[in-house]
């Protein structure tokens, strides 16, 4: 038994103890803060089993993972970031036996695979599987609102619902390792969007520049977030790009397209997704408050400029309309009276508006300003989107083409509608008792519209996009937010 004894080199003797040990290390000196490294830290901390290794040492599960993490440079990350330098280095050492050195003592090496696999394991799923960034996370935490004696609030840029990371997934990833079914896994996890390959070709082609590499980089990125909803399930439906500044409405193979004006830097459109669901023709606008707080406050007792734009104020509670020689600052700022604009000609929102259910009172709709689509940059609005050719988008959204409704629709979008206003802008401008000279042939008119089947509508950005024929079109960064992305990708580069 002696003789056994003598014969044991503790150079090859496993021991969790020291494993764990070594591991509490790796763990203090790790300052790594993407949310995958909180959850390999947690998993330690807490004591759970080994994941890799076992007493026979590690297996090939660890170079399943490996030839997953190698590839990285062709999606433009760094080996380095995801330890996979290390992590060969350390596996050719488990295999050949090799604990030469202070800093390569059998424990050490397996603790350093151990926490590394798992480290890179759960950088790289999780980014597959829901983007490297959590696009909730950063757009809505981008844009601060700041009031005096208040704190502030960020407005919602991104409201489209998406998968997000969160424990249930990293609970189910870590058991995939433990079942042995990493391949399966592997190839369950990765982007499903064509576009996402079609740029990952692009990333490929020798000679990029900087630049270059980034706009690509930022555009896969948005491919790997899992929106619940995609254009591609539909044969009818509309889409906004932002940098684009255009519209497209797709039929099957029939496409309609049209420039569009959208919201300005400090007012953006958010993305979004929804389904229109009705078009109103010779709409009211209601100004939101903060149109009224920026626009109107400083107007008040400028009758002249009210009556000129057809602007009135209506009470909440009666549904009366209340005199401008009456309003008050507080009761334009308080939310029992509305500041309303007559529908018809000079009307901010045109002749026609397309409503979709959302957050924030975004809708597509006409203009009285149509010198915009002259220009080409034409981010200009308050947050909605105003279409170029709102008759033919009316007739795109028409499941049946009848001709009555679109001769009606021709007729209300062209017709003078004033006698239809309010009480008191008759009585200001046109005079008498409020009724006017009704030259309007009623029975030709049309009001709202119910879209049915609902279109869906998705306005997204990409700065890289493909055209109908597949071709990829770059477009200017109208709100930065490739900087924005890239800021956090850099983490993996």
């Amino acid at each position: 038994m002696n003789y056994y004894q003598r014969l044991r080199n503790d150079d090859y003797a496993l021991n969790s103890h020291r494993i764990r040990g070594w591991i509490d290390s790796l763990i203090r000196n790790d300052q790594d803060s993407m949310m995958p490294d909180y959850r390999t830290r947690e998993y330690y901390v807490n004591h759970n089993p080994f994941l890799w290794i076992d007493r026979h040492g590690i297996d090939g599960r660890a170079d399943t993972l490996l030839g997953y993490l190698q590839e990285l440079p062709k999606e433009g990350f760094s080996r380095k970031k995801f330890r996979v330098g290390q992590i060969e280095k350390d596996l050719k050492r488990i295999r050949n036996l090799d604990f030469q050195g202070s800093d390569n003592r059998i424990n050490m090496v397996m603790a350093r695979l151990e926490y590394n696999l798992t480290k890179a394991y759960l950088r790289y799923v999780s980014g597959q599987r829901f983007g490297f960034l959590n696009p909730d996370v950063v757009f809505n935490h981008h844009d601060s609102i700041i009031e005096k004696d208040h704190p502030a609030v960020y407005r919602t840029l991104y409201n489209i619902p998406t998968d997000h990371n969160g424990m249930q997934f990293i609970h189910y990833a870590l058991d995939m390792i433990s079942k042995d079914s990493l391949s399966s896994f592997f190839h369950k996890i990765q982007p499903k969007s064509h576009l996402y390959y079609q740029l990952y070709a692009c990333l490929q082609k020798p000679g990029l520049n900087f630049y270059q590499r980034k706009v690509i980089m930022c555009n896969m990125e948005r491919c790997r977030w899992r929106m619940h909803d995609y254009p591609q399930r539909y044969s009818k439906y509309i889409l906004v790009n932002i940098p684009s500044l255009h519209l497209k409405a797709v039929d099957n193979n029939q496409v309609l397209t049209m420039r569009v004006g959208l919201g300005a830097l400090d007012t953006k459109t958010p993305l979004l997704y929804s389904k229109i669901n009705k078009m109103d023709v010779n709409p009211q606008w209601i100004l939101p408050k903060s149109i009224v707080k920026k626009s109107i406050l400083h107007l008040l007792g400028n009758f002249h400029y009210f009556y000129s734009r057809h602007f009135f104020v209506r009470d909440r509670k009666t549904g009366k309309e209340v005199k401008w020689n009456r309003v008050t600052r507080d009761m334009l700022m308080s939310n029992d009276y509305l500041v309303i604009q007559e529908g018809g000609e000079g009307n901010s929102l045109g002749r026609i508006i397309f409503r979709f259910p959302n957050n924030f009172s975004i809708y597509l709709h006409d203009t009285n300003f149509k010198d915009v689509f002259q220009q080409d940059v034409r981010d200009v609005s308050h947050g909605c989107i105003r279409v170029e050719k709102p008759f033919d988008l009316a007739v795109f959204l028409l499941k049946d083409k009848n001709q009555a409704i679109i001769n009606k629709i021709i007729y209300s979008m062209s017709a003078d509608v004033s006698s239809l206003g309010h009480h008191e802008w008759n009585d200001k401008i046109i005079g008498g008792n409020g009724k006017g000279k009704d030259t309007l042939d009623r029975s030709r008119l049309i009001g709202s519209l119910s879209v049915s089947p609902q279109i869906p509508v998705f306005i997204v950005y990409y700065t890289l996009y493909p055209d109908h024929n597949g071709h990829l079109h770059e477009y200017k960064d109208l709100y930065g937010y490739d900087d924005l992305i890239y800021e956090i990708l850099k983490n993996y580069m």
